[in-house]
């Protein structure tokens, strides 16, 4: 999650990542330590804090701080060779910090970290086991059972967040990584997904009293010009809704139909959003002048622009690829960074 130029921060906003991966080979207590020592002045550095584990060869962490230093820290984990077979265990927007005093903590054991933090992860894990049942439903069109399994969950009392960030959004990618090992086609895949989103609309989202004027919001939800998968646009669409904000939906087939949709609406943000189940890389060049130009639209008004997909969730590619605001890691927890955007747009345009 980044700006363009400069983050405002009218208020906190904390990321909250946590991951396991395996070690490529034991380091010993000194390597470790020295390991430790030098996260901790780069985590210092962007302001993220958090606890590391280490224990049998596997290593658990949770990082947690403003998105943009959390971005900068997770793509340098992402490419240190000393460990290999990284899984994402949640990612989400938090209220506050659990380990706010430290830069980083260091556990040898599994019963010397915090019990709270494994009651999350345990929560998780409850969620995440549906992902594999979900996905199988949405490719054999079982709209019944797909819709029975998401009011059960919901019911259970999970929140519309958890739901997307923890089952939704990874059963999209489980149906791409199908289409990308030719179990299926993309007709296929794209069918699955609009089950998938379908069975979406059962997940609702109660308004939060802390919202920044929840409800004075306009938001054109668009598909990347061409993008056939709608399935984080409609995600967003019932977030949003739900929320109070005007929304509107467009599916635009190109950079200048996208361009009369934003002259026709005049929203306060757009959010272009490309496949979720798919990266698609070969897409960023397009975007960025899909980006571009819709910046050029309204030249007399402020215009956040956001950019979604799931080469922007796996952190292949940042807001700053494309020239956006925003790059959303999930649906979940956008409607409150594309609040503050526009609050912070609001307030730097005004005449002085």
């Amino acid at each position: 999650m980044q700006f363009r130029d400069h983050d405002p921060q009218p208020r906190e906003l904390i990321g909250c990542l946590t991951y396991q991966s395996v070690a490529s080979k034991p380091p010993s207590d000194v390597e470790l330590d020295d390991l430790v020592t030098k996260a901790r002045a780069r985590n210092n550095s962007v302001g993220v804090t958090g606890m590391l584990l280490y224990e049998d060869g596997k290593f658990l962490q949770t990082l947690e701080g403003p998105p943009a230093g959390l971005e900068e820290i997770w793509a340098s984990i992402r490419q240190d060779e000393r460990h290999a077979n990284i899984e994402v265990l949640t990612e989400h927007l938090v209220p506050g910090r659990l380990f706010s005093n430290w830069d980083l903590l260091l556990y040898r054991r599994r019963d010397q970290a915090p019990p709270g933090l494994w009651n999350m992860l345990r929560r998780k894990h409850r969620l995440s086991r549906y992902v594999g049942t979900a996905s199988r439903l949405a490719f054999d069109a079982n709209e019944a059972k797909l819709n029975d399994l998401l009011a059960n969950i919901v019911a259970k009392g999970w929140t519309g967040d958890e739901v997307v960030s923890q089952l939704l959004e990874p059963a999209a990618r489980t149906l791409g990584d199908a289409w990308l090992a030719d179990e299926c086609s993309e007709f296929d895949l794209t069918m699955a997904l609009v089950m998938l989103q379908t069975a979406g609309h059962a997940v609702r989202y109660s308004r939060d009293p802390d919202e920044l004027r929840a409800g004075t919001y306009n938001v054109l939800l668009a598909t990347a010009p061409g993008e056939p998968h709608m399935f984080s646009t409609s995600l967003l669409a019932d977030q949003l809704v739900d929320a109070g904000w005007g929304v509107e939906v467009a599916f635009p087939t190109s950079d200048e139909a996208l361009e009369n949709q934003l002259l026709h609406q005049q929203p306060d943000a757009v959010d272009i959003a490309l496949s979720d189940a798919l990266s698609r890389p070969s897409r960023i060049t397009h975007l960025r002048e899909t980006v571009r130009r819709s910046r050029t639209v309204l030249s007399d008004q402020p215009l956040v622009v956001s950019v979604g997909g799931r080469l922007f969730a796996e952190a292949a590619a940042t807001a700053e690829h494309v020239g956006a605001d925003h790059a959303r890691h999930s649906a979940s927890g956008t409607r409150v960074r594309l609040g503050e955007l526009i609050a912070h747009a609001r307030t730097v345009s005004k005449p002085t």
